[in-house]
């Protein structure tokens, strides 16, 4: 139950916060479900630095859950200064929505994307069912656990990066594609809305043989489990997941804290923020830090949804839409 404590414990800082937050020296982090760990350690980090670099003593609160769901709580009042997302359409949402202003992909270095990262799997002790690949998911004899795609970042890119997968296998064929997924999707035994629910229906329910969900969080879970002896599998390929920020220009305007929201996002980019991100097993971005911690990276091919899909904008309307493919290979789940 540790992340549980965990999470209860940022919980409860984020609500005792909440007087605090009026202050113009305090800012809100709107984060994906499983990051709790990183921003526990990133934001004392950025404390010291912004304290270093302008003299304030600054306070930066936590707020965790599928970055569908975060998009949709900011645009019905959550007061988030900054968002630090898993997937580009939910910023894109706050963008349609009024809430960040248009060109937040190029206030940023890469995109707006800090670090990445890609859907791996991680196994029971000794690999039982010999999961190695995509291909494995569909066997009858394995339970896959991974979140709910209509909820979760993470999940869409479990499911893009499985359709992406069989489309290579069979020549590009759609229907064969959606086939592969619709099978994978009926062996999943629960969907949870958030990655972190998934995490803890695979290690403290004991739920499925295989757990999809970000390489970081699986060596993350590993190394916090290790007298349980899971295994990390990284697939010989998989789907690119970059992990886009951006200043909620509608709050941080008007609470008066743009400035040091973006000094915020701007840590991830330096040194110091990026040692962290490699020492939380997400994959930098800075060359420098990416070489020096190039052993714990394993090589891996990384498709893109440009490469496969024609981009987030074609995925949407193609995959996610009301009516969509998801729909149509997540019936009766």
């Amino acid at each position: 139950m540790k992340r549980s404590f965990l999470a209860l414990a940022v919980a409860a800082g984020l609500f005792g916060g909440a007087a605090a937050a009026q202050a113009q020296t305090t800012i809100l982090n709107a984060s994906f479900d499983v990051g709790r760990e990183l921003f526990v350690d990133i934001n004392p980090a950025f404390q010291t630095y912004w304290k270093g670099k302008s003299g304030q003593d600054v306070t930066v609160e936590q707020s965790h859950a599928g970055t569908s769901k975060q998009a949709r709580s900011i645009l019905e009042g959550l007061q988030a200064d900054v968002v630090t997302f898993n997937q580009a359409t939910d910023i894109t949402a706050l963008e349609k929505g009024g809430a960040v202003k248009p060109g937040w992909q190029a206030a940023f270095p890469n995109g707006a994307s800090p670090y990445y990262s890609f859907p791996a799997f991680l196994v029971r002790k000794g690999n039982p069912k010999g999961i190695k690949d995509w291909g494995d998911l569909a066997r009858d004899d394995v339970q896959a656990v991974f979140p709910n795609p209509k909820t979760s970042g993470n999940a869409r890119y479990t499911y893009l990066a499985a359709y992406a997968w069989a489309l290579k296998a069979n020549g590009g064929d759609q229907q064969k594609a959606q086939d592969f997924v619709k099978t994978v999707l009926s062996h999943v035994p629960v969907f949870d809305t958030g990655g972190r629910g998934a995490t803890t229906t695979f290690v403290e329910r004991e739920t499925g043989d295989v757990l999809i969900t970000f390489e970081a969080e699986t060596r993350g879970i590993q190394k916090e489990y290790g007298d349980r002896g899971f295994e990390v599998v990284v697939p010989p390929t998989s789907l690119k997941a970059d992990f886009p920020v951006a200043v909620v220009d509608k709050v941080a305007d008007a609470r008066g804290t743009a400035e040091l929201a973006r000094g915020y996002l701007d840590f991830l980019y330096q040194p110091a923020g990026q040692e962290i991100l490699a020492e939380h097993f997400y994959r930098p971005t800075l060359a420098e830090v990416a070489a020096k911690h190039a052993d714990q990276f394993p090589a891996i091919t990384l498709a893109t949804v440009d490469e496969v899909f024609g981009g987030w904008d074609k995925v949407n309307a193609e995959h996610f839409a009301s009516g969509g493919i998801l729909d149509t290979v997540f019936v009766n789940q």
